[in-house]
């Protein structure tokens, strides 16, 4: 047995774990134990990658299986990390159709969550452009599914947390890019009506993100700087950058965040002094088209190791939901309201458009997501709460995959598709094989 925990570093869980290296080793340990969920990088926030009694990891499955340029579509095993793809294809010309905000989660992970980028207003989720995998049962069946074989078991999968088996290997579709550069304008919004608006009026921007101010109020409440971007062609290389190469590397390793990191370091007067001087240096460079890395514009926080560890060693729960367009603005508002004036809100505060979601549990659905980190203290799970009433309320839903602590009652309200997903891991024999923390806690 060994201990595991989420990105969040809250909860911590014993567990036994397994690592089979290659994919035809799966069914047999997938058969021999109840209580189990496979997990790729560990990072899911919370207890979603950490089994009922065993773990089995995916990081043996590390193979590229093939690719074909002509249509663009990549063959992996599930451990396969973005990181790993990005690094040798970007180089090539090609890019994934959509990623997270980190590149270090793995091929499964993404499926399993359904992760989403800052293109799902236009381009939908990870799950979107997933042609088929092939799926480990709990029988130890390995079948391919894909939207015209097997295609229940392939919507329920998408999205479906590791709760219908273990994907063993997917077949991604990627793109050409002409550079490896990012056409970024900047976008300053006073507040949060301003950042909505100015989200909606460049929705033709293949990617768009907002940086919330969690701790402005008044006339200020939601003020936010918006990052809108395109993939440069050789034409936009060589107007904004001449002497750049075409195709920059990836970042290497920054600096890393040491394990006594003390918590009392990230307090409202810090995150207030961060806030202010963030939105000061993006509003200087606001206006004009420039020309950015494609690693940095897609996964600023991968340039800080061990970046989850600032919060101290309670951890924190970064809290992220979806609220419907038309009651965005009045329950977001609502809700940074409560969070600035409790005063415990973090420097990250990531606000995006969605539109509409396919897999049977995925988390997108056409509204706004805002996404916010909070240390652990011993009021905050009260306080989450309150908030989760008013997502419930204006029809929006909880990330499972930063989900730590949400209630069933809130997670119920939010997934109208759940009968048919259990009917589905009931049909298979998933109810008792396939078990981790996550569905336990919230009764799939």
């Amino acid at each position: 047995m060994s201990e595991l925990a989420g990105w969040g570093n809250y909860p911590t869980i014993a567990t036994e774990r397994l690592a089979p290296g290659r994919p035809d080793a799966v069914p047999a340990l997938l058969m021999s134990r109840n209580g189990l969920v496979a997990r790729g990088q560990g990072r899911a926030y919370g207890d979603a990658a950490i089994g009922m009694a065993s773990t089995l990891s995916s990081r043996g499955l590390n193979r590229f299986r093939g690719f074909d340029a002509a249509n663009c579509q990549l063959t992996a095993e599930a451990g396969v990390t973005i990181a790993d793809i990005l690094a040798t294809f970007v180089p090539r010309g090609f890019f994934l159709k959509v990623v997270p905000g980190t590149k270090f989660v793995s091929i499964g992970g993404a499926i399993a969550a359904d992760v989403h980028g800052k293109n799902h207003h236009r381009d939908g989720s990870f799950g979107d452009h997933v042609t088929a995998l092939r799926l480990a049962l709990p029988n130890g069946e390995i079948v391919t599914c894909s939207r015209d074989e097997n295609a229940d078991l392939f919507a329920a999968t998408v999205g479906g947390m590791g709760l219908t088996g273990v994907i063993v290997d997917a077949t991604l579709q990627m793109m050409p890019i002409e550079t490896g550069w990012l056409k970024q304008t900047t976008h300053v919004a006073a507040n949060l009506d301003a950042a909505i608006d100015v989200l909606d009026a460049t929705a033709s921007a293949t990617y768009s993100v907002a940086w919330i101010d969690c701790v402005a109020r008044g006339a200020s409440l939601g003020r936010a700087l918006i990052f809108t971007a395109d993939h440069a062609d050789a034409a936009d290389a060589a107007r904004l950058g001449p002497q750049l190469a075409s195709f920059p590397d990836a970042r290497s390793a920054g600096p890393s965040v040491p394990s006594w990191f003390p918590g009392f370091a990230l307090n409202p007067f810090s995150v207030r002094a961060f806030n202010e001087l963030y939105f000061r240096s993006g509003a200087s460079r606001a206006g004009a088209p420039e020309l950015v890395r494609w690693d940095p514009y897609f996964f600023p926080l991968d340039a800080i190791q061990g970046w989850n560890r600032i919060y101290g060693h309670r951890g924190f729960l970064q809290h992220q939901y979806v609220v419907p367009a038309a009651n965005a603005r009045t329950v977001l508002a609502e809700i940074m309201d409560r969070v600035a004036r409790r005063g415990t809100a973090s420097f990250l505060a990531v606000l995006k458009q969605l539109g509409d979601s396919h897999g049977l549990m995925s988390f997108p659905l056409r509204g706004y997501t805002l996404a916010m980190d909070f240390p652990i203290t011993d009021t905050l799970f009260g306080f989450l709460d309150e908030i989760d009433a008013l997502v419930v309320a204006a029809g929006g839903r909880l990330y499972l995959a930063k989900d730590a602590r949400q209630s069933r009652r809130t997670f119920e309200a939010g997934y109208p598709s759940l009968p048919a997903f259990r009917d589905i891991r009931r049909r298979i024999g998933a109810n008792n094989r396939l078990v981790s923390h996550l569905s336990a806690r919230l009764g799939i």
